[in-house]
């Protein structure tokens, strides 16, 4: 073989290589970005099942696609750019961006738990005032995808810091990714929670015993899930928004809190050095949740103060 060939398809198989190794680098941050959210997307799966409360069930499945829809519009149409944008431009700001976010969490999960405690209004009550379903759907759809613009700027938010070290173009693939697969995964979940009781309906008139046991179990655990969820978000979202102001405090060279929790997270996996990693990780999100408790109330406390003046 001519040597001229043989050295394109070295340098063809080199490419190649570079290019499984570089995707499979863009699938690693991916996932680790996805991961950071966590908390951002057990909430938005917590959240978005309610908006479809109230409605027939044969619209469950389109609001829910309209939602999904809105919600990759509203990732790779608008937040994506800026992000990128950000990144280019001004990095600098993603620190304090991403602590506003996370004060902006803390925030939500403390008015989820006052509400919790003091019974507040749900998003379901709507359905019982008085509009047509087209108006009723519309106006379900349209709070939904505005709900979801602040999650899923929070989303972006937390996925660039993660990545914002790596070149402009690899940062773009990333969050891309990440926009579709979060995206696809949230509202996967959510398809499945809102049609569970009727699954579970379906096969509780089957005529096989286990099959008609699964359905009736089906549709007793379903608000059980949907109170799990309620608490898990809520739970995420004080530890990933407590988290994010940690990191940022420690950006900053603020390191009393942060070097607090850290060493107390390091002391208790030394402790238990059988389960040190899982310890390690629980205190920190211990410590962050505690942190974002206190940053929620006293925003909360603020505004509410606020608001009376006013």
């Amino acid at each position: 073989m001519p040597s001229g060939l043989i050295a394109l398809l070295d340098d063809v198989a080199g490419i190649a290589k570079l290019a499984a190794t570089s995707l499979d680098d863009v699938t690693a941050a991916a996932g680790k970005a996805g991961s950071k959210a966590a908390g951002v997307v057990i909430d938005d799966t917590a959240v978005t099942p309610r908006y479809v409360m109230g409605l027939t069930p044969e619209r469950e499945l389109p609001i829910i696609w309209k939602i999904a829809k809105g919600s990759l519009r509203n990732k790779l149409l608008f937040l994506l750019p800026a992000a990128l944008l950000l990144s280019a431009f001004a990095p600098w700001l993603l620190p304090p961006l991403l602590m506003l976010g996370g004060a902006f969490l803390c925030f939500e999960a403390v008015e989820k738990v006052l509400e919790a405690i003091q019974g507040g209004h749900d998003v379901a009550d709507e359905a019982l005032e008085t509009h047509s379903s087209k108006e009723l759907e519309d106006r379900k759809v349209s709070g939904a995808i505005r709900t979801d613009f602040i999650l899923s700027g929070e989303i972006m938010a937390i996925a660039l810091g993660t990545v914002a070290a790596e070149p402009i173009w690899e940062q773009a693939i990333i969050l891309v990714v990440v926009a579709v697969l979060i995206t696809a995964g949230v509202y996967g979940v959510v398809g499945f929670i809102v049609k569970m009781d009727d699954i579970g309906l379906h096969l509780a008139e089957r005529r096989a015993a286990s099959t008609r046991a699964i359905g009736r179990g089906l549709v007793m655990a379903m608000p059980v899930l949907m109170r799990i969820l309620s608490v898990v978000g809520t739970a995420a979202m004080l530890w990933v928004g407590g988290g994010l102001i940690v990191h940022g405090l420690h950006e900053f060279h603020w390191d009393a809190i942060p070097g607090m929790i850290h060493h107390v997270a390091e002391a208790a996996a030394h402790a238990l050095p059988a389960v040190g990693p899982l310890v390690e990780w629980l205190v920190n999100a211990v410590g962050g949740a505690v942190v974002g408790l206190v940053v929620g109330g006293i925003v909360v406390a603020v505004l509410h103060l606020f608001h009376r003046k006013h």
